[in-house]
């Protein structure tokens, strides 16, 4: 890399490249802070304006887009309840309960600094672990697709607040709903009722806006809730969050590492990543309860991991050709239109420019904190806005975001449907989050079961190709672990409850 060093710091030093990097960051914030707009969406917005550019330009500005982006979508999940990026669900879990407790300032401060430390930690894999961790992801296969999906599946006993039978029954909703389409196998159309835009299946950030954000409105309407007076930068609040959070490295190291590794795995993405991430941080805490309840540490696990993940995506894109999620495959197609093609002899071939795009991806993450910090009491005034205007402002916005994914009017439709269904399910003690999980990891799920058996058929047993590769035996165990420890935990709870009770008897 020594050799490089000359090239890469004459590219990063160009002031418009620096501008650029800047401006895509911004953007990037802005997008994915707004309901219905992705990342992706603004790459895929972005990639002609790169055509002229050159390649060193061009991988900046979509690097900084895309880190920012994913940073964005946690300011929507914090102040209003609605993930801008499907990456930032789980930190609605916690971010809006801080919201709604005054603390909006302190969850915002904490997703910046949060989401800079796992962006570099993720950023720092990328540029020495990228070779070794490519590797690893060629040993992941359909069964070992399947496998993880189980294991996000089992997350319902974590998200369920209240009832786990309410949180079973949201999950199975959610699997069903994830069978919507073509199916993966047979190409039989499911559920489309004559509909031919339903053949590709439900819109994830429909979905997502429907159940999380609808139902926020119509109660905000319906109990005339009182707007925020906006939000108030408490003097001191970045720099007690700065040290409460570096103060638990194992905790923000857990959480990047579940992003990364995550990121590696083709297609998982940051929605997976977050709420893996915030379950371990869950299953791991002292105070469980106290999770869903307006926890910064619920906030700093999930924008921890799903920063760290974008890294993680990359990797495969830059050594194997394979993008590891959505965002990713644009990044891919921008380099096509460069003339340079990812995989194995890119580093070889093109050392430089990508030493240039590491390092600049490091320094984007850098750039997200200031302006993540800088930005929030500007973004936060949102809140200031009176309940009268507040609200069809957010309905217009999810309207046009949900209707600007696929421009398409169903999609609006299936946006008020399920939002009314779920401010439904939300007064029949329903969470949200069991639903979105079974649709999100379902399709996963089924695909990797369809085709491991239709591998294990044609090696003639099904059985030894689910239960014998070593990866997917580490995946059973976890899930098992992961089924049984919150009961365990719930039993020794119990036990603890009770002697407390004749102690104090």
């Amino acid at each position: 890399m020594l050799e490089f060093l000359p090239d890469v710091l004459s590219s990063l030093t160009q002031p418009l490249n620096m501008l650029l990097l800047c401006v895509g960051v911004l953007i990037g914030i802005v997008v994915g802070a707004l309901p219905g707009l992705t990342a992706t969406m603004a790459l895929a917005l972005l990639l002609p304006f790169t055509f002229t550019m050159d390649s060193d330009t061009s991988l900046i500005t979509m690097g900084g887009l895309y880190i920012g982006g994913i940073y964005g979508g946690c300011i929507s999940a914090i102040l209003i309840n609605t993930p801008g990026t499907p990456s930032a669900i789980a930190t609605t879990f916690d971010g809006y309960p801080m919201t709604k407790k005054g603390k909006a300032s302190q969850a915002l401060a904490a997703a910046a600094i949060s989401s800079g430390i796992g962006g570099i930690i993720g950023g720092l894999a990328l540029l020495f672990l990228t070779p070794v961790l490519a590797d690893w992801a060629l040993n992941f296969g359909p069964p070992e697709y399947f496998w993880v999906a189980i294991l996000g599946l089992t997350m319902i006993a974590t998200l369920s607040s209240g009832s786990m039978l309410k949180g079973l029954i949201g999950g199975c909703i959610g699997l069903l709903l994830g069978t919507v389409g073509i199916s993966p196998v047979g190409g039989e159309s499911r559920y489309t009722f004559g509909f031919s835009q339903l053949q590709s299946g439900l819109e994830l950030i429909v979905i997502l806006i429907a159940f999380f954000c609808i139902p926020e409105v119509i109660s905000m309407i319906e109990n005339n809730v009182k707007s925020q007076e906006g939000v108030k930068r408490e003097k001191g609040i970045v720099k007690t969050l700065f040290f409460y959070i570096i103060k638990k490295p194992f905790f923000i190291i857990r959480s990047s590492v579940i992003g990364i590794i995550t990121g590696i795995i083709p297609g998982a993405g940051g929605n997976v990543a977050s709420l893996l991430s915030y379950d371990a941080a869950v299953r791991f805490s002292n105070d469980k309860k106290s999770f869903g309840q307006g926890k910064v540490d619920g906030v700093v696990a999930s924008e921890t991991s799903n920063n760290a993940e974008v890294g993680g995506s990359l990797v495969p894109l830059l050594s194997l050709g394979i993008p590891g999620a959505p965002p990713a495959a644009i990044i891919l197609g921008a380099l096509m239109m460069q003339g340079i093609t990812p995989g194995p002899d890119l580093m070889s071939q093109q050392p430089g420019l990508v030493y240039t795009f590491l390092i600049a991806f490091v320094i984007a993450n850098v750039v997200m904190i200031m302006f993540g910090l800088m930005g929030s009491k500007y973004i936060g005034k949102v809140l200031s806005i009176p309940v009268s205007y507040l609200a069809p402002s957010i309905v217009f916005l999810t309207i046009i975001g949900s209707y600007a994914i696929r421009n398409n009017f169903l999609d609006v439709a299936l946006l008020i449907g399920f939002g009314l269904l779920a401010y439904v399910m939300k007064n029949a003690g329903f969470n949200p989050a069991p639903i979105v999980l079974g649709l999100i990891l379902g399709p996963i799920a089924e695909r990797g079961l369809a085709q491991s058996m239709l591998l294990g058929e044609a090696s003639g047993n099904v059985l030894a190709l689910f239960f014998s590769r070593p990866i997917s035996i580490v995946l059973m165990l976890l899930c098992v672990l992961s089924i049984f420890l919150p009961l365990l935990s719930k039993l020794l709870g119990s036990k603890y409850d009770d002697s407390q009770e004749k102690l104090g008897a």
